[in-house]
């Protein structure tokens, strides 16, 4: 990665329908078998719902709450595995169902972060740590800090995992 690959920008806030559930640290190895089955019961819960997303998934962490398991939360994080839909299909779904609720998903609008230090890996999930390390340097060497933990873009997602792209997006400010 040069550091021509890594770009700072705003990104703007974003309606998710979104599953959540924790996972043990926010390595890969963890995050990855929570994730995977977040996604395909969303999608499906989407469809029944009648749901078309409007954008790409959107993957964002947070400490898990103290409570998450014995001995607390530890490393854990909460996973929260979203897909952007728009408000108007959303309303659309409250109103052929009972309440929001009731669509078995959650929605959150997703603020925008003021400033990112955002880079594209390309290829699986479970090679993204050599790029979230070549950003953490980059940040670092860069004059910024870390405000939080990163977010995850899904831009293309088929089947063969070798070509997925994904944009990380690290809140940063400056140091």
């Amino acid at each position: 990665m040069s550091a021509d690959d890594v770009v700072l920008k705003h990104t703007e806030p974003v309606l998710l329908a979104e599953l959540s559930e924790v996972a043990a640290s926010y390595g890969p190895e963890d995050i990855g078998p929570v994730i995977t089955p977040l996604y395909q019961e969303l999608f499906r819960r989407l469809a029944a719902a009648g749901l078309t997303p409007t954008g790409p998934g959107l993957a964002y962490y947070e400490a898990a709450p103290q409570d998450a398991g014995p001995g607390g939360a530890g490393d854990a994080v909460l996973v929260h595995a979203g897909v952007a839909i728009g408000r108007e299909e959303l309303a659309k779904a409250v109103r052929r169902g009972e309440d929001g609720a009731g669509l078995g998903f959650d929605t959150v609008t997703l603020p925008g972060l003021d400033l990112a230090a955002t880079v594209v890996h390309r290829g699986p999930m479970s090679r993204i740590v050599p790029t979230a390390q070549a950003l953490a340097h980059w940040i670092d060497g860069n004059g910024y800090r870390s405000a939080g933990y990163a977010r995850e873009l899904y831009l293309e997602c088929p089947d063969d995992q070798e070509q997925w792209v994904t944009e990380i997006q690290e809140p940063v400010v400056r140091a």
